[in-house]
């Protein structure tokens, strides 16, 4: 099959960056959109063409379907990417894009009108027999309709927008009283996020993980599971703390969970990378929740307990190429952990942080990736999600990969923004995450307990001046070791330099 020879890329930030990473190593050239803020960003740095699209606001830019387009038509690219978020999930955008004549890399429009509303999904679900989560299947009329059917249920019971994601449009509701206010609320919430109020009601499963299953499918009939990923720890239903695999799925948990996952895709026809969402209550059992038609936010973990690159599988399907492996090929090793960084403040009820990046230290070393959209000197635009990067420690064992992430939290500093590193050092030192016992439920409990103290100002303040005075002493400072202060050079070196002058 004939290779692209260049792909436009429809996103932004360190996903943007990701993918122009995977095209360049497959030797495709990369093109990137930008609006009139993220003229300077890194994914336009680091494309081999970059074209305007607009103003800052998104849908004057990257919910722009002509204006990308027409950006495609310019470069000459033959394929697009959509990244995650933004158009990845638009049935319209990917017939635009076959109507002009570039490939689409993602799933048909058919799958994706098929899985796109949740009610439509359970139905399809269903039909399929996949387990799913009890509650209705088609979307609520009225609030007297959803308090008939939450008390047939039982309390407690959660709306959800049909048309849904990250967490808008829904409403955990304990007793009927609550009923009439969530579902307007829900509804109102709903139509502005996504352009469409239809809400659907399900029953509350108590302490829940949130596991989900990534499968890829070609166009050749051949669809695989790659492992699952645990995606419990979250803030207002927004995935913060994703690892693979997850510490409370079993070998048999996993084989069939993955089998599901795999008759769900095929049931709607679907091809290139996707994640079927369950939910798994205390006792092992697990439902269906949603399935996200894209490449998800969280997928190096996958690829890195598999040893697969995901981006590059999608762009390889999207090309025509079959899978070049069976299930039984897949085989997972190790363990791998990630924290969503983003530019928000734990201090003030985590709202953003947009501003200049004055300064910037990433952290390294055996078995840490970091994903990053961001540079010193760059300014974070308040127009869009807030995600900076994504920190992943990869190593053999579970308790392996913690440590490499403190570690690695130790060496992270971003200067002139707030942001969320500090919560990670936190929950990387709670007993029930250590213990691998988080559920949905996690960071809520975590909040309300007491945390330990941030450093306070001076103590900052004499780390900085410390720095200062290093580097204005070309690093002479006293030993850790010693109580005696370092007054010259060690023996050895006036040892080599005095053979060097005689």
């Amino acid at each position: 099959m004939k290779m692209f020879q260049k792909i436009l890329v429809a996103n932004r930030g360190e996903i943007a960056v990701r993918v122009i990473r995977a095209c360049h190593e497959l030797g495709i050239a990369a093109v990137a959109v930008f609006s009139e803020v993220d003229r300077a960003a890194l994914h336009v740095q680091r494309a081999d063409e970059a074209y305007p699209i607009g103003p800052a606001p998104a849908a004057e830019s990257y919910l722009n379907i002509e204006r990308i387009l027409d950006a495609a038509k310019k470069s000459g690219a033959d394929a697009i990417h959509p990244g995650y978020g933004f158009l990845s999930e638009n049935p319209n955008f990917a017939r635009a894009c076959a109507k002009a004549g570039f490939k689409f890399i993602g799933p048909p429009p058919s799958a994706m009108e098929a899985m796109g509303s949740k009610t439509r999904a359970r139905q399809n679900m269903e039909q399929a027999g996949v387990p799913f989560v009890p509650g209705t299947a088609k979307g609520l009329r009225s609030a007297e309709e959803a308090e008939q059917l939450a008390t047939k249920l039982g309390f407690p019971v959660m709306l959800k927008a049909a048309a849904g994601g990250g967490g808008k449009g829904m409403r955990l509701i304990d007793k009927a009283a609550e009923l009439p206010s969530a579902f307007e609320a829900a509804r109102s919430e709903a139509s502005r996020a996504f352009g469409d109020d239809e809400v659907y009601l399900e029953k509350a499963i108590v302490n829940p993980r949130h596991i989900e299953m990534q499968v890829l499918a070609d166009q050749h009939g051949n669809t695989v599971y790659l492992g699952e990923r645990d995606c419990s720890i979250q803030r207002r239903h927004q995935k913060v703390v994703e690892e693979a695999p997850s510490p409370a799925v079993s070998p048999e948990m996993r084989r069939r969970m993955g089998e599901i996952a795999v008759r769900a895709a095929q049931a709607v026809g679907y091809t290139n990378a996707g994640t079927i969402e369950f939910l798994a209550d205390e006792d092992g059992n697990f439902y269906f929740l949603e399935m996200n038609t894209r490449l998800q936010v969280e997928h190096p973990v996958t690829e890195l307990i598999t040893g697969l690159d995901l981006v590059q599988l999608q762009i390889r399907i999207a090309a025509g190429q079959p899978l070049p492996f069976r299930q039984e090929d897949i085989h997972l090793r190790g363990h791998a952990i990630e924290c969503r960084v983003y530019a928000e403040d734990p201090e003030n009820n985590y709202f953003p942080s947009p501003g200049q990046i004055t300064s910037l230290t990433e952290p390294s070393g055996p078995g840490i990736r970091l994903d990053s959209g961001i540079y010193p000197g760059w300014n974070v635009p308040v127009d869009y999600d807030p995600l900076l990067a994504k920190l992943i420690g990869y190593a053999a064992s579970r308790e392996q990969a913690v440590g490499r992430l403190r570690r690695a939290l130790d060496e992270y500093y971003v200067g002139g923004i707030k942001t969320n590193l500090p919560l990670f050092r936190h929950v990387f030192e709670d007993a029930d995450f250590l213990a691998g016992k988080a559920n949905t439920g996690f960071l809520s409990r975590f909040a309300s307990r007491p945390q330990p103290a941030p450093p306070r100002r001076e103590e900052e303040i004499a780390v900085i001046g410390a720095g200062i005075f290093q580097a204005l002493t070309g690093g002479a400072t006293s030993s850790k070791n010693s109580d005696e202060p370092h007054s010259g050079p060690s023996a050895w070196k006036q040892s080599a330099r005095e053979e060097a002058l005689s």
